[in-house]
């Protein structure tokens, strides 16, 4: 695994030791790029199921600003501090433990938003729809913010989800990916504090 493209291309990354982790593969992760666009000018990434970062700093090299990394697992965590040091990105990233669902609550209420966002779950894990909507819903998104859910191919999630517009699937070999682009959430159309 390395940095496919950018300031830190070329540059190796670990991977998680001893753990079923299954991380993107160089292929999948530039072809994910080529859908949602190769560079940034800035704004947020939020890395939801990190494992070992890959994602996260792939979009940092690519010009991403900020980004946050979330994992349930210790020995995720520290490879995801081990690339951020290896790539040069340290002072650019949040690293916290917690599942994803207790770390959406954690980010609204520290008042973040995202401008893409890797979902990435176990494939034992089905739920990539709900916590797009719960993260709409609990103001995370800015409007036009890309959401890549990445599940196994053999499963499918609908091209409909609330407040989304399903941009793009593809799939590489056991991998899909698809690409939704976040509109508004459709039952708070005024945040919080806003006059009615």
């Amino acid at each position: 695994m390395r940095v496919v493209a950018g300031s830190a291309k070329g540059r190796p990354l670990k991977s998680v030791a001893g753990m079923g982790t299954r991380p993107t593969t160089d292929k999948v992760k530039e072809a994910i790029f080529s859908m949602i666009g190769p560079y940034f000018e800035g704004g947020n990434v939020l890395d939801l199921f990190a494992g070992t970062g890959g994602l996260g700093i792939e979009a940092l090299s690519r010009g991403m600003e900020r980004a946050v990394f979330i994992d349930i697992e210790s020995r995720s965590i520290d490879t995801i501090k081990a690339n951020l040091k290896l790539t040069g990105f340290e002072s650019n990233a949040e690293i916290y433990r917690n599942d994803a669902g207790r770390a959406i609550k954690v980010l609204e209420k520290r008042n973040y938003n995202f401008d893409l966002v890797f979902l990435d779950p176990p494939y034992r894990i089905k739920n990539g729809n709900i916590l797009m909507i719960e993260m709409a819903s609990r103001g995370l998104l800015r409007k036009g913010a890309l959401l890549v859910l990445e599940y196994e191919s053999s499963y499918s999630y609908s091209e409909h989800v609330s407040g989304f517009r399903h941009l793009r699937t593809a799939e590489y070999g056991e991998t899909a990916v698809s690409i939704y682009e976040f509109e508004q959430y459709e039952s708070k159309s005024e945040k919080p504090g806003e006059e009615e």
